[in-house]
């Protein structure tokens, strides 16, 4: 607990406290519906809700205070901050109320487009083989060594990450290993995180609806390689892994002022990939770096998972694991949930679900499954509503230079119309149509699904991307149950009943 007074004088800035300032806080939340007693909350405004309609409602459920930028009418006795910028005064109050977790564990951030799930679970589980307690946030969930937290960003808001890593630092974690998303960077979500091994894999068109040009896009992934060689660091053995076959690499080694370890298979790198057998099912190749050379057997397969598990050998050779221990834990890991995960229902044919969905991450599905040497490859994929509507077009050219059979649906269309959205990704596609190449649009997922299954035959391969792990699909009613790999085993359980 801290007090009001506490809190406020970490505000590097203008503030006013109405009311006692000698009152204990017992908790931060800017969801009315999570305050408890002696609760400070935080009326955040939002695009659709402004967090200071619902204050009273918070005093009411007993909080003790709130943050708010104008003076409010609340119950007598509720103390009100006033502060020019919530999130600034955020930045200030929340890391040092939970006493600074991400400064007492070491902390091992992962940045870029595509790769950031599987390169931290890979992290997470040499390091677990290597006897440390290791907690993960990111993309799919937040976990403690195995117990799994529900997590709702990419990056969680500040409040939550910080609550996160306190409850991961009082259960003995030693380490976490998380995904830092380009808009947590930007928007300094990550505020009172120390970092100590930061990595980057790539950076390919994305959120340039927030970043509006790439340019923008690096920078903010910058920060995070910025933020290794700071004066105020508490802990010491600060490294950068970075992917140098990426075009973007050069802005990234710019921003290092610790040490670096570079990883790729076309360019020299400290790490080197070569010798790469992509199967199936799993595929193998040499890493030559500082520690020597080694033959690595995995259970994962495409070459982006080449680069991620340098990526991940580089994280876990900066953290001092020795290389005996990185090849036994590659050898035993599977693949992510959503991330090229094969969908068997004793079909004759592939189906691979995969969260691919910017242009690179569905390019690079695509000829990860060309590489398989399939009869024919089926693409199912959409672009969601809501987003950067300049890759829709893009995603559907690629579609049709890569796959045999596109087939245009829905994604997550949000608040748009999907025939509208479906109509632009098909633009693509008749861009990039070969003479005599057959495509569908069908803007119901589940419908597409079903059609891909029913053109399959043996031997081809069909590719269900942009949702992966996800089991809901967001519209403009409401958000459903919906799950890629539930949808295709039980297209073909159906067609297996004709």
């Amino acid at each position: 607990m801290k007090t009001i007074s506490e809190l406020c004088k970490q505000i590097k800035g203008i503030y006013n406290i109405d009311g006692s300032a000698d009152i204990a806080i017992t908790g931060i939340s800017s969801d009315s519906r999570n305050v408890e007693k002696g609760y400070l909350f935080i009326c955040i405004s939002g695009v659709h809700v402004d967090g200071a309609e619902f204050a009273g409602q918070a005093v009411e459920k007993g909080a003790a205070a709130v943050l708010t930028t104008k003076h409010l009418n609340l119950p007598e006795g509720a103390v009100q901050i006033m502060v020019p910028d919530i999130h600034h005064a955020l930045e200030d109050m929340v890391p040092y109320f939970y006493d600074y977790p991400g400064k007492k564990m070491r902390m091992i951030g992962v940045t870029g487009t595509n790769g950031k799930t599987t390169t931290t679970h890979i992290i997470a589980h040499i390091l677990r083989a290597a006897g440390y307690h290791v907690g993960v946030i990111g993309t799919i969930h937040a976990l403690i060594d195995d117990e799994e937290l529900p997590i709702h960003n990419t990056t969680p808001d500040i409040i939550e990450l910080q609550h996160f890593l306190s409850l991961m630092q009082q259960q003995g974690m030693t380490h976490v290993v998380m995904e830092v998303s380009s808009h947590a960077l930007a928007l300094n979500r990550v505020a009172g995180i120390e970092y100590d091994t930061a990595v980057f894999t790539n950076l390919t068109q994305d959120h340039l609806d927030f970043h509006k040009t790439m340019e923008n896009y690096v920078a903010a992934k910058a920060k995070l390689f910025q933020s290794l060689s700071r004066d105020e660091q508490v802990k010491n053995n600060k490294t950068a892994i970075v992917n140098i076959d990426d075009p973007w690499s050069g802005s990234i080694l710019k921003a290092c002022q610790c040490k670096v370890l570079t990883y790729g298979v076309e360019k020299d790198a400290d790490l080197k990939g070569s010798d790469l057998k992509v199967e199936l099912k799993k595929s193998s190749f040499d890493v030559c770096g500082p520690f020597g050379s080694v033959h690595l057997n995995m259970h994962i397969t495409g070459l982006f998972n080449v680069y991620n598990t340098l990526a991940a050998i580089g994280a876990a050779h900066a953290e001092g694991v020795n290389t005996e221990t990185i090849d036994k834990a590659i050898q035993t890991f599977h693949s992510v949930p959503g991330r090229f995960e094969l969908v068997e229902a004793g079909q004759d044919f592939a189906i691979v679900v995969d969260y691919s969905h910017t242009p690179d991450s569905l390019e690079k599905a695509l000829l990860t499954a060309r590489a398989m040497h399939p009869n024919r490859i089926l693409a199912v994929f959409g672009c969601g509503g809501d987003r950067d509507r300049t890759k829709r077009p893009i995603m559907g050219r690629i579609a049709a230079e890569h796959a045999d059979i596109p087939i245009v649906t829905s994604d997550n269309p949000r608040s748009e119309d999907p025939d509208a959205i479906v109509a632009e990704v098909e633009a693509g596609v008749k861009k990039g149509i070969r003479p005599g190449q057959h495509h569908e649009v069908i803007a119901d997922r589940r419908s597409a699904i079903r059609r891909a299954v029913e053109l399959a035959q043996a031997g081809d391969i069909i590719v269900i991307a942009g949702k992966g792990h996800e089991t809901y699909q967001i519209l403009k009613s409401g958000t459903i149950h919906f799950d890629d790999r539930e949808e295709a085993r039980n297209a073909v359980l159906a067609l297996k009943e004709r």
